[in-house]
């Protein structure tokens, strides 16, 4: 397969601009503006997306709509600062979006003029809305949202929770008893809402035709569905009593709706192109790939499969080329892909990662991506790529700390990372190094904005972060090597990892520090019971005691694959648990950080750790944060952990 690269320049602040910079601090964590979900006008000359940003006064993080013209004029559409709308979508003259100012309090979508102007409110779905599509005249909504007998119940007078189903649990949706989610057809203009799909299954990810007869989405309909991942790719007519007709042809994950990218029609309405998975014992280490299906052939066919993750697969507007983001080692680029060929056309390159995608109509390219001194900003790939949002202009008048990539042999292989250096970094100079863990524990750290590393930088520390063994960016078998064998090879990887930074002069052997959330929480753990030299770790959201853990998080299905039954498979459970059962082996000064309504890592994998090293009267603390899910979104929590974070490895690591 034949690869072309457009080669993008990137422009340098002059050393004298430098000097005239201040750090950054940890207040300035409030000031920075998320961009995602851009989506182009019909017309292409505009592109709407969402803003969030932190409002202190309520304590809070708020999004708004706004949009960019092709020439890089910015607009801001909706003005509330202490409610929400995201989720933007054009159709006719109308914008439709998602927003938490009903009067119900739910999400609920409500409807402006494409020009601008007031929002109303369209629907009133008792318990909220989930997801929707516009159809692509403005006239008619079709709308995901939870049916079941405690949807919408009153909190004040709450009824039981009865669950008899295998999955039920979602960190998003907490426990899931009979709840399904349903799709309804809304009428824009008057609200009218029908309900068109029921029955033992939920619906996702509604896209429509762009003729507007037809809508594709996402279903299980294998029997036990909590026990396999089979999502399949249907079409159906958006009305009540139509025969849904199913495209997909693979038993696997077909447009998994936790890889956020819907299947997407090619604007000839002739094709669906959508990310499928591997086998389901793989779970999610295998990279999500293109899939083409032909729907007047029945054709399902693989594209451009390369052995990296893909990501928001769109179509050109010949119905000829697709748009995705596709994942290499510490980057991820903007690429187009010739459907009949394969061939792929790399539209960015060098040290960005992109995070979002936008294909007009008429054949304009959006990337949202951003590098390792620059938030996630929109830009046009036009002749090259061409900067369109300024939110984050801010940042211009700080110092942010460099970083160089690194690379290293652990035993036989080589691994790879990158280095921050000190904001005021002097060569031959030994300090304090923080490693940086990724969540995952397919994942990778890559060339991207990271404002916990600048901080701990404009704090004196060097930051390292290594993808070991186990990250996605380098293939099915890189990733796959940890399989139902965490905590050994990611582990030595790590520890190689310091040894190199050590040994380059950066880091001071006596001073090492690690931390991370999720399975960088996970992998933490497992770093303070292998690893002496490490003498300050900030574990987040993690877990070590697996046979404890079987059952209370959301991840039953995935140990089954991995790991297998507690009850038949102990000594596995066991050797994944070892910084539990080996707690007396853990010297590090640990703080176990979680959040209190997380179903994803719930608290009680790090009340078990924390009960442990205060058994053992080991120097540890326990820090919850209440209310929230595995992301944190309360800013005075945001903030807290961070500077918490920093205090704590400034004790164990600074202090004399």
């Amino acid at each position: 397969m034949r690869i072309i690269y457009i080669v993008i320049f990137i422009s340098f602040v002059t050393p004298a601009l430098a000097q005239e910079k201040k750090p950054l601090g940890v207040e300035d964590m409030h000031k920075i503006a998320d961009i995602t979900e851009p989506v182009f006008s019909p017309d292409g000359e505009l592109i709407a997306y969402t803003l969030s940003t932190h409002n202190l006064d309520i304590d809070a993080t708020v999004s708004d709509i706004w949009r960019v013209s092709w020439d890089s004029q910015q607009e801001q559409l909706t003005k509330t600062p202490e409610i929400s709308e995201w989720a933007p979508a054009y159709g006719g003259d109308i914008i439709a979006f998602l927003s938490d100012g009903a009067e119900e309090e739910e999400t609920q979508i409500f409807v402006m003029p494409a020009a601008g102007g007031k929002a109303r409110q369209v629907t009133r779905i008792k318990g909220g809305v989930s997801e929707f599509a516009l159809s692509p005249d403005g006239t008619t909504l079709i709308v995901a949202a939870e049916v079941g007998a405690t949807v919408g119940a009153d909190a004040d007078k709450p009824l039981p929770i009865v669950i008899n189903r295998f999955g039920f649990k979602d960190d998003a949706r907490g426990y899931i008893d009979d709840r399904r989610i349903h799709f309804f057809r809304v009428d824009v203009e008057s609200g009218e809402t029908q309900q068109i799909t029921d029955g033992g299954a939920d619906y996702f990810s509604p896209v429509w035709a762009p003729d507007g007869s037809q809508i594709a989405f996402v279903t299980k309909r294998r029997e036990r569905e909590d026990r396999h991942f089979d999502f399949d790719v249907f079409i159906m007519a958006p009305v009540k009593g139509a025969e849904p007709r199913k495209i997909s042809t693979y038993e696997g994950s077909d447009a998994d709706p936790d890889t956020w990218a819907r299947p997407r029609w090619s604007p000839d309405g002739k094709k669906l192109v959508w990310l499928q998975m591997g086998e389901d014992k793989w779970i999610y280490y295998s990279p999500f790939e293109l899939t083409v299906a032909d729907l007047e052939t029945g054709e399902v066919k693989p594209l451009a499969r390369i052995d990296r993750w893909f990501y928001s697969p769109q179509w050109g507007e010949d119905s000829k080329t697709v748009y995705a983001l596709i994942e290499q080692d510490r980057d991820t680029w903007a690429a187009k892909i010739d459907v009949d060929t394969g061939e792929i056309t790399y539209l960015t390159q060098g040290a960005r990662f992109a995070f979002d995608l936008a294909v007009a109509r008429d054949g304009r390219v959006a990337v949202l991506d951003g590098g390792a001194s620059e938030p996630y900003q929109l830009a046009a790939i036009d002749n090259g790529r061409r900067a369109m949002t300024t939110h984050n202009d801010w940042l211009k008048t700080r110092r942010l700390a460099k970083t160089r990539d690194v690379s290293f042999n652990s035993g036989k292989e080589e691994i790879h990372g990158i280095l921050m250096l000190p904001l005021d970094y002097e060569e031959g100079k030994q300090y304090p190094l923080i490693a940086r863990l990724h969540g995952g524990p397919v994942y990778q750290f890559s060339h991207e904005f990271m404002v916990d590393w600048q901080l701990y930088a404009a704090n004196g520390y060097a930051v390292l972060a290594v993808n070991p063994r186990g990250s996605s960016g380098r293939g099915f078998d890189f990733a796959r090597a940890i399989y139902g064998d965490w905590g050994n090879v990611d582990v030595k990887d790590i520890s190689a990892g310091i040894d190199h930074v050590i040994e380059l002069g950066v880091a001071d052997p006596e001073r090492i520090g690690v931390g991370g959330w999720s399975y960088g929480g996970i992998l933490t753990n497992y770093m303070i019971a292998s690893d002496k030299r490490i003498k300050a770790a900030v574990s987040g959201a993690g877990m070590s005691n697996f046979l404890g853990g079987y059952g209370v998080d959301q991840y039953a299905l995935e140990y089954e694959f991995e790991v297998g039954l507690p009850w038949r498979d102990r000594k596995a459970y066991e050797r994944i648990s070892y910084p539990f059962f080996h707690a007396d082996r853990i010297t590090a000064a640990t703080q176990f950080q979680c959040a209190g309504a997380d179903e994803n890592v719930p608290c009680v994998g790090a009340e078990q750790m924390y009960q442990a090293l205060r058994s053992l009267e080991r120097e540890t603390e326990l820090v919850i944060y209440p209310g929230e899910d595995h992301g944190l979104t309360r800013p005075s929590f945001i903030k807290d952990r961070m500077q918490r974070t920093l205090d704590w490895y400034d004790n164990y690591l600074k202090a004399e």
